[in-house]
């Protein structure tokens, strides 16, 4: 393979990762990848000396860059609701979402039959995410689902809402089971494995 394929080819590269960025759902992977993509392209062009792409890229590093510190430093307005199960709109909720949850979670979960507790986390007036559990004794809470809207999956829903949850009085969450790719989000969120459950000590909030 001759130096002339090997540039093409990152050329190539550089342009997918942009473009599967713009299918992000979430604006932190969307800025992350961009800025990957862009970055490589940027070099790509320098190869090639198009010094005028290499400059454009560049900058869209430096943008992606000034708007990812930007929304780290930015706390995100929260609104933690408690609802009933059978409200209407926590209904519609589930619906509206149910295809992207049973991603994650068994059919089971979408019904709230048997949940002592369900809230509804809004990021300003968004709903950003909804918690289902039912209580097993007391301080102890057993999550039916725990899900998150797409536009907010970077953890932030999750930290606001145990903690709201460890305000309230409840000193530890389990999860019965779990999917590998929602277990990967509870052990990041500090849930520990024991005995095939996942559990977090709210009281280390």
């Amino acid at each position: 393979m001759d130096r002339q394929m090997i540039l093409e080819l990152v050329g190539y590269f550089a342009s997918l990762l942009v473009l599967v960025s713009l299918l992000m759902t979430s604006v932190v992977k969307l800025r992350i990848i961009n800025m990957i993509g862009s970055f490589i392209f940027a070099i790509y062009a320098l190869f090639i000396s198009s010094y005028p792409t290499a400059v454009m890229n560049f900058c869209l590093v430096g943008v992606n860059i000034y708007f990812l510190i930007k929304m780290a430093k930015t706390e995100r307005a929260f609104t933690f609701l408690p609802l009933g199960p059978e409200e209407t709109y926590f209904q519609y909720f589930l619906q509206y979402y149910g295809e992207d949850i049973q991603k994650f979670f068994p059919a089971g979960a979408l019904s709230a039959d048997g949940a002592d507790v369900a809230c509804l986390v809004c990021c300003d007036t968004t709903p950003a995410g909804v918690l289902t559990a039912r209580m097993v004794e007391e301080g102890v809470l057993e999550m039916i689902l725990d899900y998150t809207t797409p536009q907010y999956r970077d953890c932030s829903v999750g930290r606001y809402l145990y903690g709201q949850l460890a305000q309230q009085g409840y000193q530890k969450l389990v999860v019965p089971s779990a999917t590998d790719i929602h277990g990967a989000y509870l052990k990041k969120m500090g849930f520990a494995e024991e005995n095939g459950k996942y559990v977090k000590d709210l009281r280390e909030q």
